[in-house]
């Protein structure tokens, strides 16, 4: 990569293409737009992160419009300046960072430095990497090319990673308090108890145990969407016939039978998916239509166009109560997202959207005909690849 430069004042350096000779900046000194025999060059402003290039001497020579945004520094009062002082990184120890690591005069076979949290003057936070230019491998640097990240993104990151610990925490605290609590007086007082009451707290035992691993496989959930990871076991699926179980589990566990309403449309596509992640989502959106929604839960299962006009098949939950304010329909997929005080860890719908996109489907939500939630999924009509 060639560096062109118009002389110590260039507001920045156009960078070439291998290769290709860079014209220099506009005639008014603002960023041109360069270009060379093969098409444009590249115009660091038109880069989203901040680059500083030093020159052989320790003068920057480049500092992008990106760089001047991050660092806080204006591009004026860096460029010609040595980069020690237009751009006065310390480490978290608050170590001179130019100084600690001495690019120009360290080893001569280091390449350059990884990228690390450094702090700007008044304790701005920069993510930094630096690359050595060297016309031969062990000789003198030429150029220093440095790049320039926000911190707002990572942080970003680690408030959500340490949301998602703190709400597992929480969650996870109270079963096993339960579990342990149970079992403790169990095996200290198991005489004392008649043959009802140890059911009665094993059961409970049992439940809250069953809560744990729903956690645990949660968490498994959303690690392996967020890495790409999430596997699937395609196979035939009876769409029909997964909402019926349900409805028959629900109704075991006391909800009244007359207050579902399901409704098949025939014939349905052929849908290959992995039945257990389709009783995943099936189980969280009827949950949350009883839990958290009131009157008739209503189920419609019906053919339904899919993407590239392929058919699908498409399952609809709605419910009578409230719903979702119109402000709140665009955060209902994300992470710890609750439609009302009752617990949960509000993972589930986002656990949700993320098994139907690896299916290749949709899942919408809005406002149902009796005025409650509607939650809308598709699944397109798909074969498993060893059948393709």
């Amino acid at each position: 990569m060639a560096v062109g430069m118009s002389g110590p004042q260039a507001t920045h350096a156009p960078v070439a293409r291998p290769g290709a000779a860079p014209d220099g900046a506009a005639p008014d000194g603002a960023p041109g737009a360069d270009t060379g025999p093969g098409g444009p060059l590249l115009d660091p402003d038109d880069l989203p992160d901040g680059l500083v290039i030093a020159d052989e001497t320790g003068r920057v020579i480049c500092f992008n419009a990106a760089a001047a945004r991050i660092t806080a520094v204006p591009r004026a009062a860096a460029l010609g300046r040595p980069l020690e002082h237009a751009l006065p990184l310390e480490d978290l120890k608050g170590r001179r960072w130019w100084e600690l690591t001495d690019p120009y005069g360290g080893l001569a076979t280091r390449v350059g430095q990884p990228e690390r949290n450094l702090l700007l003057p008044g304790g701005r936070e920069v993510l930094v990497s630096a690359r050595y230019v060297r016309e031969s491998p062990t000789g003198p640097v030429r150029r220093l090319v440095i790049s320039l990240r926000g911190t707002e993104a990572r942080r970003r990151t680690e408030r959500s990673h340490a949301e998602l610990i703190a709400t597992v925490a929480h969650e996870l605290r109270s079963p096993l308090t339960s579990v342990k609590g149970f079992t403790a007086t169990l095996l200290a007082k198991w005489e004392r108890f008649t043959d009802d009451q140890k059911r009665l707290m094993l059961e409970t035992v049992y439940a809250d145990a069953n809560r744990v691993t729903r956690l645990i496989t949660e968490l498994l959930d959303i690690s392996r969407i967020d890495s790409g990871r999430l596997e699937l076991r395609r196979q035939p699926v009876d769409l029909s016939a997964a909402v019926e179980r349900h409805i028959q589990a629900l109704t075991a566990n006391g909800q009244a039978p007359d207050r579902f309403l399901v409704r098949t449309c025939q014939p349905l596509p052929a849908v290959w998916a992995d039945p257990d992640k389709v009783d995943q989502v099936l189980g969280n959106l009827l949950e949350n239509a009883v839990r958290h929604g009131e009157g008739t839960v209503t189920i419609e299962v019906a053919p339904a166009p899919a993407k590239s006009d392929e058919k699908g098949t498409a399952v609809t939950v709605s419910d009578e109560g409230t719903g979702i304010p119109e402000e709140s329909m665009g955060r209902v997929f994300t992470r710890f997202w609750r439609g009302s005080k009752r617990g949960g860890t509000g993972l589930g719908l986002y656990i949700v959207k993320g098994i139907v996109e690896a299916h290749g489907g949709t899942i919408t939500v809005g406002r149902g005909p009796g005025g409650g939630a509607e939650f809308r999924f598709i699944l397109p009509v798909s074969t498993p690849a060893y059948m393709q």
